[in-house]
C-alpha cells in the first residue's frame, strides 16, 4: 500500500480558494487513478473528483463542476485539488486514495472500496 499525505486544506471564506495536495514522499504516483473524497460531520463519505494519472482523464461530481479542478504534475509525483468559489456545504475532512488505473476506465471512482491506499486527511472549513 502507498501512504498518502494530503495538504493545503485550512479555514477559507465563502467564495474564496484553496489548492489541496496529495503527495507519497517515495514514490510516484504514475499509472494510478488518484480520487479525492471528503467527509462531513454526520455525513457519509462523497467522491469529489478523480485523476488518472497515467491519462490526465479526470471526473468531477456534480457538485463540484466548474469551481474545482483536479490535475497532477509533471513527475507524476503530485495531485492537486484546485477549489475555487468555495461555499460553506464544502466544509469537510478531505481525503485522497489511489487505486489502479482500471478503477477510472471502469467508471469506479465513487467507490472509496476499490482504493487501497488512503491519506491521513485535511480539514476544509468555509466559513465567515
Amino acid at each position: 500500500q502507498l501512504r498518502l499525505v494530503e495538504s493545503g486544506g485550512g479555514l477559507v471564506q465563502p467564495g474564496g480558494s484553496l489548492r489541496l495536495s496529495c503527495a507519497h514522499s517515495e514514490f510516484s504516483l504514475n499509472y494510478y487513478t488518484v480520487g479525492w473524497f471528503r467527509q462531513a460531520p454526520g455525513k457519509e463519505r462523497e467522491g469529489v473528483s478523480c485523476i488518472s494519472t497515467k491519462s490526465g482523464s479526470t471526473i468531477y461530481a456534480d457538485h463540484v463542476k466548474g469551481r474545482f479542478t483536479i490535475s497532477r504534475d509533471n513527475g507524476g509525483n503530485t495531485v492537486y485539488l484546485q477549489m475555487n468559489s468555495l461555499k460553506p456545504e464544502d466544509t469537510a475532512v478531505y481525503f485522497c486514495a489511489a487505486g489502479s488505473d482500471y478503477v477510472i476506465r471502469a467508471g469506479l471512482c465513487n467507490s472509496g472500496a476499490v482504493f487501497g491506499s488512503w491519506g491521513q486527511g485535511t480539514q476544509v472549513t468555509v466559513s465567515s
